[in-house]
């Protein structure tokens, strides 16, 4: 989910949105903070939800509306959650080993031994399914149209500031949707569990990219629900080469470069191989 959230803003409206690192926390910190005060998990999960949701659309008020630069306002947004997520949870870490958690509602459909996994599986293929509907409606059409040409999405009498502001609070939304899953999964919420997302939720997207090379809405987001468990997988097979956690932050970096750099490194091996046969042809016919 948080990879679907960076695709919105990153490929669909084509917007450079940091403020990922703040709404992820933000989502953790809302359903932490619920649960641990005896709300249901899933009202607390829908909240930090609509949390997210609502920093994704401050965002896009101060880029539409103060005319300030997307990437700053970004900044400037996942700046100020910081605070607010600390204001939240009153501390900077809150436990949840002996709450209840969504998953919990789901044993009796799964089991004990795979309700996580199971669990998580079916809330991405929803969400997955729903994303697929909605981009494919009419304001879903003006969302992708917004990020591919503005100006004739304008012309058509489309409200672009609103689409954009939609966007954000939609990709956001499920940015802390995750925030707020894998606070149960782990059992706590941290202030500090945003550090680097945005990085991964792009090395999930491209990665994807990577192997399903389509613009379709439904093989684009599978796509990046495949990158992101391939990056996942990568990270793992780094551990178990025995780089250290701390190494983590360069090898997801590599990760990226390589994901990006993937089509001009193909296009000079054709060239070179193509070069390499001319030359073969050419010492042959003399």
């Amino acid at each position: 989910m948080l990879a679907l959230g960076v695709y919105l803003t990153f490929r669909i409206l084509d917007f450079a949105d940091l403020t990922v690192e703040g709404s992820f926390p933000l989502g953790a910190a809302v359903v932490a903070k619920l649960i641990v005060a005896g709300y249901n998990p899933f009202l607390a999960t829908i909240i930090a939800f609509i949390a997210g949701a609502i920093a994704g659309m401050i965002t896009g008020i101060i880029n539409t509306k103060l005319k300030i630069a997307g990437l700053l306002a970004g900044i400037l947004t996942m700046t100020s959650l910081y605070s607010i997520n600390l204001r939240i949870m009153g501390r900077s870490l809150i436990p949840l080993f002996r709450e209840r958690k969504i998953f919990d509602a789901f044993e009796w459909l799964f089991g004990s031994n795979y309700v996580v996994l199971l669990t998580l599986i079916l809330i991405v293929l929803i969400i997955k399914i729903l994303l697929d509907y909605f981009l494919h409606t009419e304001l879903g059409m003006a969302l992708r149209a917004t990020g591919d040409n503005p100006v004739m999405i304008e012309t058509l009498g489309v409200n672009t500031d609103l689409i954009k502001i939609l966007g954000l609070a939609l990709a956001n939304g499920l940015v802390a949707l995750s925030g707020a899953l894998m606070a149960q999964y782990y059992s706590s919420a941290n202030a500090q569990m945003g550090m680097g997302m945005i990085v991964v939720g792009l090395a999930s997207v491209i990665i994807g990219e990577v192997f399903v090379r389509t613009s379709k809405i439904p093989f684009a987001t599978f796509g990046v629900i495949l990158g992101s468990v391939i990056y996942r997988f990568a990270i793992a097979i780094s551990l178990r080469l025995g780089f250290d956690a701390t190494d983590l932050k360069i090898v997801t970096a590599a990760l990226v470069i390589l994901a990006l750099g993937a089509p001009s490194l193909r296009k000079f091996m054709i060239q070179d191989e193509f070069a390499e046969r001319l030359l073969e042809e050419g010492e042959y016919n003399a």
